[in-house]
């Protein structure tokens, strides 16, 4: 039977989009849906009286490797961002990541040695606990994080925070939720250690069109409310939805947390002076507010603009009808993700299921884009 696209694409994101253009400029036909009304999944950002808004949290595109930077920028050139969240806990201020500006701002300690006595003091303590107890591990994230960088600085910017962004106790989360947390002993507080780092010259939308120029795409367009229609169209389908829905949650649900956004637009220029601001205390219910012009714009160039636009981001629970955001990666989640990628390699051969929530994986967006890069489109 003769189909009308080589392609059918699930979904308009980052992977979806990247993968279009790549058929699309080996010839193959391609028809991207997608379910909400506008294209570019999460990274889509939305212009507000001159501010590009990204409406599904903060996206900052870093990495080392020069093919995929040259790529994207080949598409729409990238600013020098540089990403340098703050830090928020009862209304005192720490850099972040955590260097010698947060060592200096906790403790009023100037020297790395004197940092690093602090540190390795407090380590020591959750070490001869475990040694009391028996353990020869940290046993939950909280013993992994106190492992790593001690009482003070775990307490102040790492409990709170992350107890709200996966709603449960740091004692009831695995270790490995937290497999580092990177020290610097150097005034740096870029995030990133990546070579590349930067924002898309007038938003993230204007990457996923380009992505998108010459595809056909259709929104408001949802795979599952008339799957055999869409399936009815194309040899092969890219899908970057939920693996576990594609196969009617038959193992059962994944579990995901969610995200919800207030956006206010605020008539003044700097409302709090830096793109991202982290509130790690358990009383304040969002995680982070985002100021969106700062990632564009610079200096004294954000006073251009008298008004700006500012996102508080509350982590949520998933439920079905809330957009999934982060897989919860833990063993029992793991375990059956990689039951449904059995299940996709024997009965889903001719669908290629690639992103964070086909592939239950934690990415940025930089390595999507390389996976799509790599890949022997057909």
């Amino acid at each position: 039977m003769k189909r009308e696209y080589d392609y059918l694409v699930v979904g308009s994101g980052l992977f979806g989009a990247t993968f279009a253009h790549q058929a699309t400029k080996k010839g193959k036909s391609c028809l991207v849906i997608e379910k909400r009304h506008h294209l570019g999944g999460n990274i889509y950002t939305e212009r507000v009286e001159g501010i590009n808004v990204h409406k599904y949290g903060a996206h900052i595109f870093h990495t080392s490797n020069a093919e995929v930077w040259q790529f994207v920028n080949s598409l729409v050139p990238f600013n020098r961002y540089t990403n340098s969240p703050i830090a928020n806990y009862e209304d005192k201020q720490y850099n972040l990541p955590f260097n010698m500006n947060t060592f200096y701002q906790m403790w009023g300690v100037l020297t790395p040695a004197q940092a690093q006595a602090i540190i390795d003091e407090q380590r020591q303590e959750v070490v001869q606990r475990l040694k009391a107890e028996g353990a020869t591990a940290a046993r939950n994230l909280e013993e992994q994080a106190l492992l790593l960088v001690g009482r003070d600085i775990y307490e102040t910017l790492i409990k709170g925070y992350t107890e709200k962004q996966w709603g449960r106790k740091c004692t009831e989360l695995p270790p490995f939720i937290i497999k580092r947390l990177p020290l610097r002993f150097v005034h740096d507080n870029n995030y990133f250690d990546d070579k590349f780092q930067g924002i898309p010259i007038g938003g993230y939308t204007l990457l996923i069109n380009k992505l998108l120029e010459g595809v056909e795409t259709r929104t408001d367009a949802d795979f599952f409310v008339d799957r055999s229609y869409w399936e009815s169209l194309a040899q092969k389908i890219v899908f970057s939805g939920q693996i576990d829905e594609y196969f009617g949650c038959s193992l059962g649900r994944l579990g995901w947390r969610s995200l919800r956004f207030e956006h206010q637009q605020l008539q003044e220029a700097n409302y709090q002076g830096n793109a991202v601001v982290n509130y790690t205390s358990a009383s304040v219910p969002y995680t982070r507010t985002i100021e969106h012009k700062h990632f564009e714009l610079f200096g004294d160039d954000v006073y251009r603009l008298p008004t700006t636009v500012v996102s508080w981001e509350y982590p949520a629970e998933w439920e079905p009808g809330r957009e999934p955001f982060y897989p919860v990666n833990d063993d029992a989640n793991n375990r059956l993700a990689a039951q449904y990628r059995e299940m996709a390699a024997a009965k889903a051969p001719h669908v290629i299921f690639g992103g964070r929530l086909a592939e239950y994986r934690y990415y940025d967006m930089a390595p999507i884009v390389e996976n799509v890069l790599n890949m022997n489109i057909e």
